[in-house]
Parts: structure tokens; sequence; C-alpha cells
């Protein structure tokens, strides 16, 4: 419990910032139920009743103000509290703090909203009191959800409604085995309350030839790092380290494409060659292989003010030995700092299963 009252106090710290002269602000309150999806047939024990909770969250509306929020239709940004009873046993119930995002569509009726954050479960993985949590080999999770909804704001006096599809993703990114995750998909209702009595105008000023925006092609450095557990239990947690060089061809304000090379050093995959190597002899493994890998990869960067996405795919070249296929995804954002400076938080999967989390800094030039 106290961990669940930490993250409201961080809420309704961030409700404390007030209003000022280009923004104002809403909380809406939102109950889901829903199921889980059995991605992964080892997670089908854990699915036993339909997932419920509620997200508590805080907008800052923008204006126009400033040139991106105009070029993205006026988003909202802030911050959402999530509590979810899994309706099992062994998963128990999580609580989660996210930074996120509004975008709108259809006359500012239809919303959708991005968030992203740290979650944590309170029935993780343990050999001896709960072993049948394969989903959560931790206490800390990283959670993203995505939010669709159809939204009526001040439908009487400051209160409004709304109501759509949320999905919600809880994964440690093989940070401790074991960890294959769980996707919940949940069907929401709640109500919006506008802080502020009037809300502000909307600025149309941008120039004619915006859109005509092109930069010439720039070079990426950028440093990787974090730390992962193989799928042996027990196995042990380990330092991996990633060296990326790319070229990027930024052809709007929004969006640039990427294609790049990158060198994987992962501790965590030579001691599994080695372990493999004496446990089972049957799969004619040397334990001398190259556990360093080589990839290519084309991506793509939507820019957000100082902030982006970014999503890769990936294909080790150079593949030595045979670790959850050739093919890798990556999806992150990036905090740009001045022009050139960035870090990145970002996942790396094959497939729906996650290799690891990233964290990494770099030089954009």
């Amino acid at each position: 419990m106290k961990y669940y009252l930490f993250c409201l106090c961080c809420l309704f710290c961030v409700l404390g910032f007030g209003q000022d002269k280009t923004h104002t602000s809403t909380v809406d309150l939102n109950y889901f139920y829903g199921n889980i999806a059995e991605h992964n047939p080892d997670i089908s024990h854990l699915i036993t009743g339909h997932p419920e909770g509620f997200m508590l969250s805080w907008n800052r509306k923008t204006f126009g103000f400033e040139d991106w929020e105009q070029r993205y239709n006026y988003p909202d940004f802030g911050v959402t509290y999530a509590y979810q009873n899994m309706k099992n046993a062994y998963l128990g119930s999580l609580a989660a703090l996210y930074a996120h995002y509004n975008l709108y569509f259809l006359k500012r009726h239809l919303m959708l909203r991005l968030g992203q954050g740290m979650a944590y479960t309170d029935s993780p993985y343990d050999k001896e009191t709960n072993y049948r949590n394969v989903a959560f080999g931790s206490h800390l999770l990283s959670s993203t959800f995505l939010t669709l909804n159809y939204r009526k704001e001040r439908v009487f006096d400051r209160f409004g409604l709304q109501a759509g599809l949320t999905v919600i993703h809880y994964s440690n990114g093989s940070f401790k085995s074991p960890n294959t995750s769980t996707n919940s998909f949940l069907l929401n209702v709640g109500v919006t309350y506008n802080i502020d009595e009037q809300p502000l105008e909307y600025q149309y000023n941008l120039t004619e030839n915006d859109r005509k925006f092109t930069e010439p092609f720039r070079y990426n450095f950028t440093f990787t790092t974090g730390i992962m557990e193989s799928d042996v239990v027990g196995s042990g947690q380990f330092p991996f380290y990633t060296l990326s060089a790319a070229v990027d061809k930024r052809i709007t304000r929004k969006s640039a494409f990427q294609l790049g090379t990158e060198v994987f050093f992962t501790r965590a995959l030579k001691e599994l060659i080695e372990y493999y190597s004496v446990a089972y002899p049957e799969e004619n493994i040397s334990g001398d292989e190259d556990y360093k890998r080589v990839g290519v990869f084309v991506g793509h960067e939507l820019f957000i003010n100082k902030l982006s996405l970014i999503g890769q795919l990936g294909y080790y070249a150079y593949y030595p030995y045979d670790f959850e296929g050739r093919v890798y995804f990556r999806l992150g954002m990036k905090q740009y700092f001045g022009k050139k400076m960035f870090c990145k938080i970002s996942i790396k999967s094959h497939g729906a299963k996650a290799e690891s989390v990233e964290f990494g800094v770099g030089i954009r030039i």
C-alpha cells in the first residue's frame, strides 16, 4: 500500500503547478475491465478472471503558443496513476505511474493517449512462495499503455464524459527472469473535469510554408547499456553494452528516417552459451561460440518538441549463436538537450519477446 500512496503523492504534487498564461488543466478518472491476452501458452494458467482497475490522470492542455503544439493539433501532456487487479492469485495487483501524451482527432472528440512509465507488482515470481508467476520476475516493471477514447468535455458545467479501449503492457524487459509479461485488453469509461473555469483560445499563426522543412543528412552515435538475465531462472544478471552508428534524413519538421548499424556485447548471452554447453550436450554447443552480434537497422524518428519517439527494425548480419531469431525490433523515446545531445530509453525485442530495456546517451551531428 505504501507504494500506491507514493505514486498518488507524486501525481498530486504535479497538480500543484496550476495554470499559467499558455496552459490550462484537466483531471480524468477512468474505470476499466477486460481480459489478459494469451500471447504465450506459458501464461495460460495465469488467466483466470477479468482484470479491472482505474486510471487517474492530470492533463496540461496546450493552445498553440509554441509552434510544435499547433503542428500536433494542440496535444495534452501529463501524468497518470493506474491500479490494476489482475484477478489471479499468482499475478496479484499492480500500481503504475506514467508520463503521457494525448493526441486529438475528429474535431477533438477522438483522443489517443500514449503512456510510458514504471509499475510495481505485489506478487512477483518467487521460487518457493510464488513459482507459478512466470510473467513477472521482479517487483519493478516497465509499462506502456494505449487508450483510444471518445471524449466530450464540459457536458455539465466543468464535467465531461469519455469511453473507449485501453491496452496495458507490463514487462521488466528481461531485467530479471522469468519475464513472459502480460498484455491486458480493456474497456474503459470515465469522467473528466476542467480545473479552469474557461479554456484559452487556440492560436493559428503558423506560416504557410511551415511544412516545407528539410535538413541535410545527420550522423548519430549512441552508447546504450543496461542489465539483463537469460531465460534460465537464477542464472544471474549481467550488464550489456551496445554501440550504434546511424545516418538520418529529416524530411519534415516531424519525421526523419534512419539507416544504421550496431554491435551488441551481451554478457548474459555469453553465460547462456556456457550453460547450454554443459547442461545440454545433445545440443552440440561447444561453449566457444561468439556471444557478440552485429545488426543493421532501418528506423523512423518522430519529433515532438524536444522529445522524439523512435521505432526500428533490425537484422543481425553477424549472428554466430542462435538466440531468439535474427530479426529484432526497438521502440523507445529520446530527450534532446540542445540541438545535438540526447538521452534515450527503449525496449529491444524479438517479436513479443522482450530482450532488454536499454538506457543510452548519444549525439546527433
